[in-house]
């Protein structure tokens, strides 16, 4: 069997989740100062980017962090470009931990513009997709966000994500799709039904044979998806956390069966720097087991 079809095969038949390790240039202080690195402990962008990157290396090189509860890990391209034990960062999560490799494309988030914010434009998204595939990347990620229940907008943000999804699956890479609802929204319920409704328009107009990954916020009522989920032009529904706490984001996943968690802040919630090894071990090991069960409902 080759790489990709063996990757396809662990994606069909994991029970696992895929931590989501891709906080960008703009969401990367947050994640420092959450465990407990504050912007005075570094001076420049490079800085800052091995200080992340050296927390994603404690996770990922941890016992806990396996392929019997870890799916897949989305990676930044700074992360994918950097090493783990000598090794490119891919390979070492393929090869030595059998976890498959996700890189986050997308260049962040355009103004809001009907009640959504779209992506803003991937230059040289062609030369991106080429440099995953020489990484041995399984799939891709991207992420838009819906604020409202806005139905132009809501439709737009669809259109774009799979627009690019279809250049993604076109290189033999697997996108995952991610229309983030904001769950401060105050029509949550209604974007979502709205959300819905375009995401299943989109996945019949697929080729048979081409599958995607949703990566959608945890819904307001129990198995909303589940008919995406049973569409057989989708691989996995996975959930983000969203701003949700581990518990509250746990609590909703258990509820929705058959949907896998994808959580980036609810994952490493309680990790600190000046932790031990076996302090940063045990907070690990618990946050990986509390997803797992929530994800193996």
């Amino acid at each position: 069997m080759n790489r990709a079809k063996e990757q396809l095969e662990t994606v069909k038949n994991s029970t696992g989740f895929i931590a989501a390790l891709d906080q960008s240039g703009g969401s990367t202080p947050k994640a420092l100062r959450l465990y407990g690195v504050d912007e005075d402990q570094y001076s420049s962008e490079q800085e800052m980017f091995e200080k992340v990157h050296d927390m994603r290396t404690r996770i990922m090189t941890n016992e806990h962090f396996t392929n019997n509860n870890i799916m897949a890990a989305i990676l930044f391209e700074n992360t994918m470009d950097r090493t783990v034990q000598n090794k490119p960062t891919t390979r070492y999560l393929w090869e030595d931990k059998g976890i498959l490799p996700i890189l986050k494309i997308d260049k962040g988030l355009a103004d809001i513009e009907s009640n959504v914010q779209i992506m803003k434009p991937i230059p040289n998204l062609d030369a991106l997709l080429d440099k995953a595939i020489d990484n041995e990347v399984f799939g891709t990620k991207m992420r838009s966000v819906i604020k409202n229940n806005n139905q132009n907008g809501i439709k737009d943000v669809v259109a774009q994500q799979f627009d690019i999804g279809s250049q993604i699956l076109n290189k033999g890479l697997v996108p995952i799709i991610e229309p983030e609802v904001d769950i401060h929204s105050p029509n949550k319920q209604a974007a979502e039904e709205t959300l819905r409704k375009q995401l299943l328009s989109h996945l019949d107009l697929l080729p048979e044979g081409q599958q995607v990954i949703f990566k959608l916020t945890l819904p307001e009522t129990a198995n909303f998806y589940m008919e995406c989920i049973e569409h057989p032009n989708i691989l996995k529904v996975v959930a983000l956390s969203g701003g949700y706490s581990r518990e509250e984001a746990n609590r909703r996943l258990s509820e929705n069966f058959g949907m896998r968690a994808s959580f980036s802040r609810a994952l490493t919630e309680g990790l600190d720097v000046t932790q031990t090894d076996a302090e940063f071990s045990q907070v690990i090991r618990q946050s990986i087991e509390s997803i797992v069960a929530a994800s193996r409902t």
